[in-house]
């Protein structure tokens, strides 16, 4: 940021730019898009090196500054995750164009000749934290879809997120189209965020990727449309009918795989008809994986493990990103289904059952994004449904919910052809 700017200067000045970018982005062709994005694909492997480069810095000042292992976990690239980020970025590029599909075709009674289409919403923002990846998938879905974008990453990430920043905004221009479409506010003054979230006029919708205080904040002060991307207080419920083998397996998956992630399974529910049965064994699978239980009285009873304390009321609607997790015993489903729908973030929710009957009713009454039957919450994904890079889990209801990418990021138009009608 120039020393003469102040920070509201700056980012208006960015956000500007960029939108104006929005207008050749949108008169591109479909394949000069797919061949922009394709590009940014090369270009983030071509320049592994130095991405890892920024990204160790990052890593050296977040372990310094004490960061949780959840954040860390969140924060770190590899060469593995690069390439997962350049292969999204390819098969977003090979999806069917979601610019100028028809929606709707008919002639009203007039005659006019009726026409729904879709259409790029123009300038997209994004806000998220300790996440680069989130940088490549925002700016793939965006330019793919025929809008500009900025990017505000979290002071965590800032060396890893610039970095992708300019590898893919290069990529961009060398394709002819403009460089400013992939704009990145520089500063880490935490003002840049209020000023991005006022710009009414100037930025389309604004899409915050974080924490719970992070999403609130945006909801609560923006003045431009927010897509709410929500926290992960995601439920694995092990019926009475469950196979014990496959229920313990679902659970180890989902909570120990990655537990940094938003659709990690941060709470346990298990019928109180077989808890005696089940628990004591996924509880010291849960123990020798380093996973903190936070217990009922009835899981207290059962377990003979090392890292156990007290469950306390928010414990049933904390999201922990870490080796932690709630563990409560139900009376059946309907205590289930009433706790989940109580106390979760309406993200991904699964039921372990062999009982067919009690699946369905777990996928049609609980309210989520993503319900799972037999299946680990850590699927809920861009990627994993085939949606291509995402730019992020939706758990509101409005506009966009679940994994959304590039269709989301679509608005439409009425297009009218007459042949001279006037109203009556």
């Amino acid at each position: 940021m120039p020393d003469s700017q102040t920070v509201h200067q700056y980012v208006t000045e960015l956000a500007s730019t960029a939108k104006a970018a929005a207008t050749p982005l949108a008169r591109a062709t479909d394949e000069e898009r797919r061949a922009a994005v394709r590009a940014m694909a090369e270009a983030l492997r071509a320049s592994e090196s130095q991405v890892l480069a920024a990204n160790a810095e990052d890593m050296r000042a977040a372990e310094a500054a004490g960061t949780s292992e959840g954040l860390l976990d969140r924060l770190l690239l590899t060469p593995e995750r690069i390439e997962v980020m350049a292969a999204g970025l390819e098969q977003l590029a090979n999806l069917p164009d979601p610019v100028g599909r028809v929606l709707e075709h008919r002639t009203i009674d007039c005659g006019l000749d009726l026409t729904r289409v879709s259409v790029p919403l123009g300038l997209v923002a994004m806000v998220y934290e300790a996440r680069p990846n989130v940088t490549a998938d925002a700016a793939g879905i965006c330019i793919r879809t025929g809008n500009a974008c900025i990017l505000r990453g979290g002071s965590l990430a800032q060396c890893s997120c610039v970095a992708i920043a300019r590898v893919l905004a290069d990529a961009v221009a060398a394709c002819g189209l403009p460089r400013e479409a992939v704009t990145i506010i520089e500063t880490t003054d935490r003002e840049a965020t209020g000023v991005l979230m006022g710009l009414r006029g100037i930025v389309d919708v604004l899409i915050p990727r974080g924490g719970a205080g992070l999403i609130e904040r945006c909801v609560r002060e923006a003045s431009v449309p927010v897509i709410e991307t929500g926290t992960g207080n995601c439920h694995v419920y092990v019926h009475e009918s469950a196979d014990f083998a496959k229920a313990r397996a679902i659970v180890m998956n989902a909570k120990t795989q990655r537990v940094g992630v938003c659709n990690a399974c941060e709470s346990l529910l298990v019928d109180e008809s077989v808890a005696a049965a089940f628990l004591p064994e996924m509880l010291a699978e849960l123990d020798a994986a380093g996973v903190t239980v936070h217990g009922d009285e009835t899981t207290r009873q059962l377990a003979d493990i090392i890292n156990f304390v007290d469950a306390t009321v928010e414990d049933w609607g904390r999201e922990y990103l870490a080796l932690e997790i709630s563990v409560k015993c139900v009376s059946g489903i309907d205590e289930a289904i009433a706790h989940i729908n109580r106390y979760g973030t309406h993200h991904s929710e699964a039921i372990i059952a062999e009982d067919a009957e009690a699946c369905e009713r777990f996928l049609s009454e609980v309210d989520a994004a993503a319900v799972y039957a037999n299946a680990s919450t850590r699927f809920t994904d861009g990627g994993e449904f085939g949606l291509g890079a995402e730019i992020g889990i939706s758990t509101q209801k409005l506009h966009a919910r679940g994994p959304f990418a590039a269709e989301a990021l679509t608005t439409y138009k009425y297009v009218v052809r007459g042949t001279g009608q006037v109203r009556p």
